[in-house]
C-alpha cells in the first residue's frame, strides 16, 4: 500500500465532470501518522473526533460509489468523458480512493485501540475504535472481498500485509464487536472511566447504549449478508437491541469552510455558494419506484426528486438526445428536492440532502429494521419479520422528512400518516403489502426492495451490495430492456446476464507496493465478493 511507502494521509477528492467522482469535502483535522514535523502521537480523545468527522466523508464517496454503479444515478446531458462508467471495465484506478482512504482513516481508530488496549479507564474508546474499525472493514470487503486484515495497520512492523480470506475477515469482526460490546459494560464499573463528551463523540454525543445498539446492528448486517457463506462463533446479541433511530455523523456542521455535511459539499453547494455535481442525474429505473411504474409513493417522491413527478431521468450510458442538458436545469445540483436553490443559506431542507449542517447518516433506522425483518425472515433472531418490514417503511418516511434539527417542515409534516397513505395506496402490490407474500423469495424481494427506495442516495453502497447479494430489485437486461427496466449502462461491457458489473479493481498501489500479496486477475466481470451470487 502506498501509505506504508509515503506519506499520501491527506485524500484527495477526484471529481470527474462524467467519469468517476470520489467526492469526500472532509479532510483531516488531526493528521497523526505521517508528517515528520508534527507529534507522532495523540490521545485516544483527540483522534477518536477527527476520526469520526473522516469517516463521514469516506462514507460520502462510498455512497457515491454505489450511486452510480448500483442504479440511482445517470449521466446527464451536457456532459462527456464518462469512460469505464459507461462500460464497466474498470481499470486499477477507478475508485481507487475507497480503499486508500479507509486504510489511512483505519489507522486512527487502529491508533485509538492500541493506546487504550489493556487499560480499563480508556474501556470505552477502545471500544468505539474497535466498533468503527469492524465498519470500515466492512465496506472494505464487500467492495474488493479478500483484504489486508491480520497483518495490516502494523507499521513498519508490517509493510506487505497478507490479504485476508473474505468470510475470515467477516468472522473475526463480529467477534470484534461482541469484544466491544463487553468493553463497555466492563467499562461501567471501573472508577474514572472515560466517556467521549458530546463533542468529542460526532456520533452518539457519548451515548454508550446507542454505540452498543450501533454494535449490535453492524453485527447483524456482518451476518445477515454472510448468511450461508460464513460459520460464526456466536449469532446471538446482546439484551441492547439494535438501532431504532438514526445513527448520524454530525460534529457541527456549517456553512463554513471546510466544515459543511460532505453531501451537501459534493451535490449541493460548496460553502461560497458555488453548484455541486450535475453531471450525475436519476435514473429512470429509480423512478420507477414512485411514479407509479411499479409502486406509488408520492411523499418519498417528493422528498426525494426535484419537480416530482415530471424529474428528469436518463439511463446510464444514453448519451444521444439525453432527456436533459445542463441548460434546462434549475440552480444548483438539479435532483434534490429543496427550496433552497442558491447555496447563500445555512439549509433547511427535507431530503437527502437537508443543508450542510444536516448530519451524515452511517445506518439508519430504516436499514435496521430491515435487516431485522431480514434477519427474523431467515430465522437469525425471533421477531416478526412482517412488522419490522413496516417500521423500516415508516422509519424512510421519517429519515426523509425531517429537517437537519430533527423536526418536520410544513410542506411534509407527518411521515408515520403518509406511511399508512403509501401502504393503503398499494394494497395490491406484494412489494408494499408485505401479506401478499407467501413464500420465502417473494418476502425477501419485497425487504430488499424496500431497503433499496429506503437508501436511495442515503446509503447507495448498502444497497449495491444487496443487489449483488440477491438480485433485488429485479431488472430486466434482455435485448431492447428500457430505462424503466433496468439500470445497467447502455454501453456495457459486462459478460453477466444482467449486464452489470461484480466488482472493482484494487488501487495500483497495491501492485506497486504489495504485489507479491494483492490478488491476481480479478476481473470486474467475473471476481465475485464471497457473499455474492
Amino acid at each position: 500500500m502506498n501509505k506504508k511507502i509515503n506519506s499520501m494521509k491527506k485524500i484527495t477528492a477526484i471529481i470527474l465532470s462524467g467519469v468517476m467522482l470520489f467526492a469526500s469535502s472532509c479532510t483531516k483535522q488531526l493528521d497523526i501518522n505521517n508528517n515528520p514535523n508534527a507529534a507522532t502521537s495523540a490521545t485516544p480523545e483527540l483522534i477518536l473526533p477527527q476520526a469520526l468527522n473522516y469517516t463521514a466523508g469516506v462514507l460520502n464517496s462510498f455512497n457515491t460509489y454505489g450511486a452510480q454503479v448500483g442504479g440511482y444515478a445517470a449521466n446527464a446531458g451536457g456532459y462527456g468523458g464518462f469512460g469505464t462508467a459507461f462500460t464497466y471495465n474498470f481499470a486499477s484506478g477507478d475508485y481507487g480512493g475507497l480503499f486508500t482512504s479507509s486504510y489511512d482513516l483505519l489507522e486512527d481508530y487502529q491508533s485509538i485501540i492500541n493506546q487504550s488496549q489493556g487499560n480499563p479507564v480508556y474501556n470505552n474508546f477502545n471500544a468505539i475504535g474497535k466498533i468503527m474499525k469492524a465498519l470500515h472493514f466492512q465496506l472494505l470487503v464487500d467492495t474488493y472481498n479478500d483484504v489486508p486484515y491480520s497483518q495490516a495497520l502494523k507499521g513498519a512492523a508490517s509493510l506487505s500485509p497478507k490479504y485476508d480470506a473474505a468470510a475470515d475477515i467477516y468472522k473475526d469482526l463480529a467477534v470484534q464487536l461482541d469484544s466491544a460490546i463487553a468493553l463497555i459494560n466492563a467499562g461501567a464499573s471501573v472508577v474514572g472511566v472515560k466517556t467521549p463528551s458530546a463533542t468529542q463523540d460526532g456520533l452518539f454525543g457519548g451515548d454508550l447504549t446507542k454505540w452498543k445498539k450501533f454494535a449490535n446492528t453492524l453485527k447483524l448486517r456482518i451476518i445477515v449478508r454472510a448468511n450461508g457463506k460464513a460459520t460464526f462463533a456466536n449469532t446471538t446479541f446482546s439484551a441492547d437491541g439494535f438501532l431504532t433511530t438514526d445513527a448520524m455523523i454530525n460534529p457541527g456542521y456549517t456553512r463554513d469552510n471546510g466544515k459543511q455535511n460532505p453531501q451537501w459539499n459534493t451535490w449541493g453547494w460548496s460553502y461560497t455558494g458555488a453548484a455541486g455535481n450535475k453531471a450525475w442525474m436519476p435514473t429512470t429505473y429509480a423512478l420507477t419506484f414512485y411514479n407509479g411504474v411499479k409502486i406509488n409513493d408520492n411523499g418519498r417522491g417528493k422528498a426525494t426528486y426535484y419537480l416530482f413527478p415530471s424529474t428528469p431521468t436518463n439511463q446510464l450510458g444514453q448519451e444521444t438526445n439525453a432527456t436533459v442538458t445542463i441548460a434546462s436545469s434549475p440552480e444548483g445540483s438539479f435532483w434534490y428536492a429543496s427550496t433552497n436553490r442558491t447555496g447563500t443559506a445555512a439549509g433547511s431542507s427535507q431530503g437527502v440532502l437537508k443543508g450542510p449542517n444536516a448530519g451524515l447518516p452511517v445506518i439508519t433506522a430504516a436499514e435496521s429494521y430491515f435487516l431485522q425483518a431480514e434477519a427474523a425472515l431467515k430465522g437469525i433472531i425471533t421477531a416478526s419479520d412482517a412488522t419490522l418490514f413496516n417500521n423500516g417503511i415508516v422509519a424512510s418516511y421519517k429519515y426523509l422528512y425531517a429537517l437537519p434539527d430533527g423536526s418536520y417542515g410544513a410542506t411534509l409534516s407527518n411521515p408515520t400518516a403518509d406511511a399508512a397513505t403509501y401502504l393503503t395506496a398499494n394494497a395490491t402490490s406484494p412489494l408494499v403489502n408485505y401479506a401478499l407474500n407467501t413464500t420465502t423469495a417473494s418476502k425477501l424481494e419485497a425487504i430488499i426492495t424496500q431497503k433499496w427506495v429506503a437508501l436511495n442516495f442515503v446509503n447507495s453502497d448498502q444497497s449495491w451490495n444487496d443487489y449483488r447479494r440477491t438480485g433485488y430489485p429485479k431488472i430486466i437486461s434482455t435485448a431492447g430492456a428500457t430505462g424503466a427496466q433496468t439500470f445497467a449502462s447502455k454501453y456495457s461491457e459486462s459478460t453477466r446476464p444482467d449486464k452489470l458489473p461484480t466488482r472493482v479493481l484494487y488501487p495500483p498501489s497495491e501492485g506497486s507496493y504489495n504485489s507479491a500479496n494483492v490478488p491476481k486477475g480479478i476481473s470486474p466481470f467475473t471476481s465475485l465478493i464471497f457473499w455474492a451470487q
